[in-house]
């Protein structure tokens, strides 16, 4: 009778010691780590505009004159100068291959630019690229056709000569059979020959290259009647005009 309590209290103390481990087990939080979502990278999305802009704004037997603007700047688009490169087929430009002509534009991110030295009756593609050779993969301008080659003659008379320039007066003819409804004298300085002013004519110049159209009164000449204007030209080196094509 003496070990029947000591069984009994041995058995009720494991008993408890078992309530109170499970208790202890059941009742003590459990510790759980939340992840800290990851700080998205912002990105940055260009607007969905062109970033330049243009279309052939003049056209002469020889010439083109386009017109641009450069919309957005960099990583986007473009600082100024862009070169306009010329193609003869829409083939050439798609494929940036045998271009015809280029000429660099000015520092303005919008105005014009006029490519000379050009086929008369003849279809030209536009398209720009950076100087460093970086290409615009988006604009494609044209067709643009030159005009005709005109039946009419420019030839240029120097009227005075002095330190540092010269007065020089062009006078232009309608050579054919049919009166000329507006003209163009194109031509390119050999040196670093610069019309300072001019009458008479309309002037647009690209580095050496020089387009004088006719003036809203004297644009219109009959077979063999003839019309002139006069620039006062500023140059370093000898007074003289190179040679002149005339075209509509």
């Amino acid at each position: 009778m003496l070990r029947m309590p000591g069984v009994v209290l041995a058995a009720a103390t494991l008993t408890l010691a078992f309530w109170a481990g499970t208790a202890g087990a059941a009742g003590a939080p459990s510790a759980q780590l939340t992840p800290t979502p990851p700080i998205p990278t912002p990105t940055f999305a260009c607007p969905p505009a062109l970033p330049i802009w243009g279309q052939v704004s003049e056209t002469t037997a020889t010439s083109l004159t386009i017109t641009y603007s450069m919309l957005l700047s960099p990583p986007c688009g473009y600082n100024p100068p862009m070169q306009v490169v010329l193609f003869t087929s829409r083939e050439d430009a798609e494929k940036w291959q045998n271009p015809a002509a280029q000429a660099l534009t000015g520092p303005e991110r919008n105005g014009k630019v006029t490519i000379g030295g050009l086929t008369p009756s003849t279809d030209y593609w536009f398209r720009f690229s950076e100087p460093d050779g970086k290409r615009d993969p988006y604009v494609i301008g044209g067709p643009a056709r030159t005009a005709d080659q005109s039946s009419c003659s420019a030839t240029a008379t120097i009227d005075n000569r002095y330190t540092g320039g010269f007065v020089a007066t062009v006078t232009v003819r309608a050579t054919g059979s049919q009166p000329v409804q507006g003209w163009h004298v194109s031509w390119r300085w050999p040196g670093d020959e610069r019309i300072q002013t001019a009458w008479n004519g309309v002037v647009q110049t690209t580095g050496a290259d020089v387009v004088v159209g006719n003036a809203p009164y004297n644009g219109t000449l009959a077979p063999g009647a003839s019309t002139t204007f006069g620039m006062m030209v500023r140059t370093s080196g000898t007074a003289a005009v190179p040679p002149l094509t005339c075209g509509r």
